[in-house]
């Protein structure tokens, strides 16, 4: 995914539809069943954007919160698990990612937009 800067504002090239259909590809035939794509900020920045594309009845296993962090499911339905709690979404549905160990688990073919703020890295 290339961007153009145009009056100080930055546009993606490619549509978020395009990536999550190329990303569900790769996840299908993936051993892992997953395949994800960073759109926007990297280490050293403090906000980042990451679609996770999971191939129906695979997970990301448990693992530590990345610090503040929401989901917003783009294409199918997800169950977060953490701890004795649950939550359930699907297309549209936006989920904030509670500040300990979680697990996700695609219900179906299934794109989330990962949004998580860190503080930047130190210079």
């Amino acid at each position: 995914m290339s961007s153009t800067t145009k009056g100080g504002i930055v546009a993606q090239d490619e549509s978020l539809v395009e990536l999550v259909e190329e990303l569900l590809a790769i996840a299908r035939t993936a051993s892992s069943g997953r395949a994800a794509r960073t759109i926007q900020g990297d280490h050293v920045h403090a906000l980042r954007e990451t679609v996770i594309a999971l191939a129906g009845g695979r997970q990301l296993a448990e693992h530590e919160s990345p610090g503040e962090a929401t989901l917003q499911v783009l294409v199918g339905r997800v169950r977060l698990v953490a701890g004795d709690d649950s939550w359930e979404g699907a297309v549209g549905d936006h989920i904030a990612i509670p500040p300990r160990r979680h697990s996700l688990d695609a219900l179906e073919d299934a794109a989330v937009l990962l949004t998580v703020v860190k503080q930047p890295a130190a210079e």
